[in-house]
C-alpha cells in the first residue's frame, strides 16, 4: 500500500476507499517507508538480524546441553511412581 501511495497513480481517498484504511494510515505509512527505505540496502541490516538471531540459537543450544546432560548425570537416581489407579494395581500384582 505504501508502494501504492508512492507511485501516485491514485489518490488518497482511492486508496483508502480500495485498502479500507483512513486517508491519514496510508500517509503515515508512506512517510515512514521513504525514511527507511535506504536500510533495504544497507549491507550490514541483514547481517545483524542474523547474528542475533545465531547467537539466541547458540545460547538455546547452551542450555538444552546442560540440561540433557543434568539428566544424564541423575536419570540413575529416578524411580517409576505409578500414576493411576490401574497402575498401581500392576505394579502392586508384579511385586507378589
Amino acid at each position: 500500500m505504501a508502494l501504492a501511495a508512492i507511485q501516485e497513480r491514485e489518490t488518497l481517498s482511492e486508496l483508502a476507499k480500495r485498502y479500507k484504511v483512513h486517508q491519514v494510515q496510508i500517509t503515515k505509512w508512506k512517510k515512514e517507508f521513504l525514511e527507511n527505505a535506504s536500510a533495504a540496502f544497507e549491507k550490514d541490516a541483514g547481517d545483524k538480524y542474523a547474528d542475533a538471531e545465531k547467537q539466541r540459537l547458540y545460547a538455546k543450544i547452551g542450555q538444552l546441553e546442560v540440561e540433557r546432560d543434568w539428566l544424564k548425570k541423575f536419570q540413575s537416581n529416578w524411580v517409576f511412581r505409578p500414576t493411576s489407579s490401574h497402575d498401581q494395581e500392576r505394579q502392586q500384582v508384579k511385586h507378589t
